[in-house]
Protein backbone atom coordinates (compact mmCIF):
# COMPACT_ATOMS: atom_id res chain seq x y z
CA UNK A 1 0.00 0.00 0.00
CA UNK A 2 1.23 3.57 -0.83
CA UNK A 3 1.20 6.08 2.09
CA UNK A 4 -0.97 8.62 1.79
CA UNK A 5 1.83 11.60 1.40
CA UNK A 6 3.19 9.39 -1.35
CA UNK A 7 -0.55 8.53 -2.63
CA UNK A 8 -1.56 12.20 -3.57
CA UNK A 9 1.74 12.77 -5.28
CA UNK A 10 0.97 9.73 -7.16
CA UNK A 11 -2.42 11.39 -8.32
CA UNK A 12 -1.06 14.04 -9.11
CA UNK A 13 1.39 13.21 -11.04
CA UNK A 14 -1.09 10.49 -12.98
CA UNK A 15 -3.64 13.61 -13.19
CA UNK A 16 -0.97 15.58 -15.47
CA UNK A 17 -0.16 12.84 -17.64
CA UNK A 18 -3.90 12.10 -18.58
CA UNK A 19 -4.58 16.36 -18.88
CA UNK A 20 -0.99 16.27 -21.34
CA UNK A 21 -2.64 13.42 -23.42
CA UNK A 22 -5.93 15.46 -23.50
CA UNK A 23 -9.16 16.56 -21.52
CA UNK A 24 -11.36 13.61 -22.68
CA UNK A 25 -8.52 10.98 -21.20
CA UNK A 26 -8.47 12.72 -17.79
CA UNK A 27 -12.46 12.75 -17.69
CA UNK A 28 -12.46 9.08 -18.76
CA UNK A 29 -10.10 8.43 -15.49
CA UNK A 30 -12.67 10.24 -13.60
CA UNK A 31 -15.23 8.73 -14.46
CA UNK A 32 -13.24 4.88 -13.57
CA UNK A 33 -12.80 6.44 -9.66
CA UNK A 34 -16.38 7.65 -9.85
CA UNK A 35 -17.38 3.62 -10.55
CA UNK A 36 -14.86 2.80 -7.93
CA UNK A 37 -16.69 5.07 -5.95
CA UNK A 38 -19.84 3.90 -6.46
CA UNK A 39 -18.98 0.48 -4.05
CA UNK A 40 -18.82 2.47 -0.66
CA UNK A 41 -21.52 5.24 -1.46
CA UNK A 42 -24.07 4.75 -3.81
CA UNK A 43 -26.43 2.22 -1.80
CA UNK A 44 -25.73 4.79 1.14
CA UNK A 45 -27.35 7.24 -0.86
CA UNK A 46 -30.26 4.93 -2.41
CA UNK A 47 -31.13 3.40 1.11
CA UNK A 48 -30.64 6.89 2.99
CA UNK A 49 -30.49 10.15 0.72
CA UNK A 50 -28.57 12.72 2.06
CA UNK A 51 -28.91 11.03 5.39
CA UNK A 52 -26.29 8.34 4.11
CA UNK A 53 -24.39 10.80 2.33
CA UNK A 54 -23.70 12.49 6.05
CA UNK A 55 -22.64 9.51 7.29
CA UNK A 56 -19.58 8.63 4.21
CA UNK A 57 -18.39 12.03 4.84
CA UNK A 58 -18.45 12.03 8.71
CA UNK A 59 -16.48 8.87 8.19
CA UNK A 60 -14.03 10.66 5.75
CA UNK A 61 -13.46 13.43 7.83
CA UNK A 62 -12.00 11.55 10.40
CA UNK A 63 -10.23 8.97 8.46
CA UNK A 64 -8.11 11.62 6.37
CA UNK A 65 -8.08 14.06 9.10
CA UNK A 66 -10.18 17.00 7.74
CA UNK A 67 -10.84 20.19 8.56
CA UNK A 68 -14.65 20.62 7.67
CA UNK A 69 -18.03 20.88 8.57
CA UNK A 70 -20.39 19.39 7.42
CA UNK A 71 -24.35 19.61 7.74
CA UNK A 72 -27.37 17.76 6.39
CA UNK A 73 -30.91 18.96 6.39
CA UNK A 74 -34.22 17.92 4.30
CA UNK A 75 -33.28 19.36 1.43
CA UNK A 76 -29.37 19.51 1.03
CA UNK A 77 -25.97 18.37 2.57
CA UNK A 78 -23.23 20.74 2.85
CA UNK A 79 -19.32 20.52 3.35
CA UNK A 80 -17.38 22.98 3.77
CA UNK A 81 -13.24 21.94 3.59
CA UNK A 82 -11.35 24.38 5.27
CA UNK A 83 -8.38 22.34 5.37
CA UNK A 84 -8.08 19.59 2.16
CA UNK A 85 -5.21 17.17 2.86
CA UNK A 86 -5.25 16.12 -0.28
CA UNK A 87 -4.61 19.18 -2.28
CA UNK A 88 -2.36 20.21 1.10
CA UNK A 89 0.02 16.83 0.42
CA UNK A 90 0.48 17.95 -3.29
CA UNK A 91 0.99 21.63 -2.50
CA UNK A 92 3.47 20.44 0.21
CA UNK A 93 5.69 18.13 -2.68
CA UNK A 94 8.46 19.60 -4.83
CA UNK A 95 6.52 18.99 -8.30
CA UNK A 96 4.20 21.66 -8.68
CA UNK A 97 -0.12 20.44 -8.23
CA UNK A 98 -1.47 19.50 -11.37
CA UNK A 99 -3.98 23.18 -12.42
CA UNK A 100 -7.37 21.28 -12.11
CA UNK A 101 -6.34 19.10 -9.53
CA UNK A 102 -9.45 19.99 -7.46
CA UNK A 103 -11.43 18.91 -10.09
CA UNK A 104 -11.02 14.71 -9.22
CA UNK A 105 -13.58 15.72 -6.19
CA UNK A 106 -16.27 16.74 -8.56
CA UNK A 107 -15.24 14.31 -11.04
CA UNK A 108 -16.00 11.46 -9.08
CA UNK A 109 -19.01 13.21 -7.59
CA UNK A 110 -20.91 14.19 -9.92
CA UNK A 111 -21.77 11.58 -11.81
CA UNK A 112 -22.65 9.58 -8.75
CA UNK A 113 -25.22 12.34 -8.12
CA UNK A 114 -26.44 12.28 -11.66
CA UNK A 115 -27.08 9.01 -10.86
CA UNK A 116 -29.03 8.83 -8.09
CA UNK A 117 -30.92 12.23 -9.24
CA UNK A 118 -29.37 14.88 -6.22
CA UNK A 119 -28.02 17.86 -7.70
CA UNK A 120 -24.49 18.84 -6.90
CA UNK A 121 -23.36 22.23 -6.81
CA UNK A 122 -18.92 22.36 -6.42
CA UNK A 123 -17.17 25.84 -5.46
CA UNK A 124 -13.75 25.03 -5.43
CA UNK A 125 -13.23 28.48 -4.56
CA UNK A 126 -9.50 28.89 -5.51
CA UNK A 127 -6.96 26.25 -7.46
CA UNK A 128 -4.27 27.24 -4.56
CA UNK A 129 -6.04 27.24 -1.46
CA UNK A 130 -6.75 23.62 0.26
CA UNK A 131 -10.96 24.50 0.75
CA UNK A 132 -14.00 23.84 -1.20
CA UNK A 133 -17.53 24.41 -0.33
CA UNK A 134 -19.74 21.35 -1.59
CA UNK A 135 -23.43 21.66 -1.39
CA UNK A 136 -25.49 18.66 -2.47
CA UNK A 137 -29.46 19.04 -3.30
CA UNK A 138 -32.64 17.03 -3.98
CA UNK A 139 -33.93 20.21 -5.86
CA UNK A 140 -32.49 21.40 -8.94
CA UNK A 141 -34.29 24.64 -8.81
CA UNK A 142 -32.50 25.33 -5.47
CA UNK A 143 -29.30 23.80 -6.96
CA UNK A 144 -29.08 26.50 -9.81
CA UNK A 145 -30.30 29.03 -7.05
CA UNK A 146 -27.01 27.95 -4.83
CA UNK A 147 -24.57 28.16 -8.78
CA UNK A 148 -25.21 32.05 -8.84
CA UNK A 149 -22.95 32.34 -5.33
CA UNK A 150 -20.24 30.18 -6.44
CA UNK A 151 -16.91 31.55 -6.96
CA UNK A 152 -15.38 28.96 -8.95
CA UNK A 153 -17.60 26.14 -10.37
CA UNK A 154 -16.22 23.06 -11.02
CA UNK A 155 -17.97 21.17 -13.66
CA UNK A 156 -17.37 16.90 -14.03
CA UNK A 157 -17.85 14.46 -17.15
CA UNK A 158 -21.54 14.76 -18.68
CA UNK A 159 -21.92 18.09 -16.74
CA UNK A 160 -19.42 20.99 -17.44
CA UNK A 161 -19.08 23.82 -15.63
CA UNK A 162 -20.75 26.92 -16.15
CA UNK A 163 -17.96 29.11 -15.10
Amino acid sequence: MIPSDHFTRFYNEVFKFLESKGQEDLDLYWLEISKNQEKHILDLIRTKGLQGMYEYWSVIEEEENCELDLMVDDEHLELHMHGCPSLAKVMDNDAAPMTRYCDHCAGWIGPIMDKTGYHLVYDVISRTEPRCVMRIFKDADKAKEAEKSVQLLMGWPGKKAAT
